[in-house]
Parts: C-alpha cells; sequence; structure tokens
C-alpha cells in the first residue's frame, strides 16, 4: 500500500504562504519553514503598525499645527483651546494641511481663536 503524502493541499497551502514571502532575502523566500515565521511575523507588525500609523500622523499634525501657531504668536493649546471655543471645527488634518498650503488663512483661523 503506498504512504500517503498529503498530496495537493498541502502544497497549495505552503506555496500559498511562500507566494506572500517572494522577494525576502535567500532561505527567507525558499525554505516554507522558514518563510512561515518571517511571514507571520510580518503580519503582526503589519496589524501593529496600521494602528501606529494613525498616531503618527496625529503627532506630525500637531507639531506642524505648533509651527504655525508660533509663527502666529500663540502655542498649539492656545489655538486648539481658543478654536473649540469659538465654534471652529476643524479637524488637525485639516489645520495642518492649511498651515503648509495658505499661511495667510491659517493666520485668519489663529486671529479667531485668540479673538475670545
Amino acid at each position: 500500500m503506498p504512504r500517503a503524502k498529503r498530496g495537493f493541499k498541502a502544497r497549495r497551502r505552503r506555496n500559498r504562504l511562500l507566494k506572500h514571502a517572494s522577494g525576502y532575502h535567500s532561505a527567507r523566500s525558499r525554505l516554507y519553514a522558514y518563510a512561515k515565521e518571517v511571514v507571520m511575523k510580518a503580519w503582526v507588525y503589519a496589524y501593529a503598525h496600521r494602528k501606529r500609523r494613525k498616531r503618527d500622523f496625529r503627532r506630525l499634525w500637531i507639531a506642524r499645527i505648533n509651527a504655525a501657531a508660533r509663527t502666529n504668536g500663540t502655542s498649539y493649546s492656545r489655538l486648539m483651546h481658543g478654536l473649540k471655543g469659538a465654534g471652529v471645527e476643524l479637524d488637525r488634518k485639516v489645520l495642518s494641511d492649511l498651515a503648509i498650503v495658505d499661511p495667510a488663512a491659517f493666520s485668519k483661523i489663529a486671529e479667531l481663536a485668540t479673538a475670545r
């Protein structure tokens, strides 16, 4: 009686995982057991960094807004407090973009925030 060799399904599963490892260096892209480790770790990093990206962008926006606010004679915290008091509902992404693309418009918004 011939031995069972797992056949098509196992090969398909291994090849699917090896396809994810294509482009990795040396044995990482060729040996299944090694490729499995690095692909699984890559997925863990990808999941974590999708969360991390949101934090990183928020920090970038805040740094940009703070720099623009200081050129207008106020600080980030005072600016944001003033905007909330004035009822301006612009988020940090839009404010940072305004600070870069249209500094004059950002200055008007900063005046509005400091007028309170």
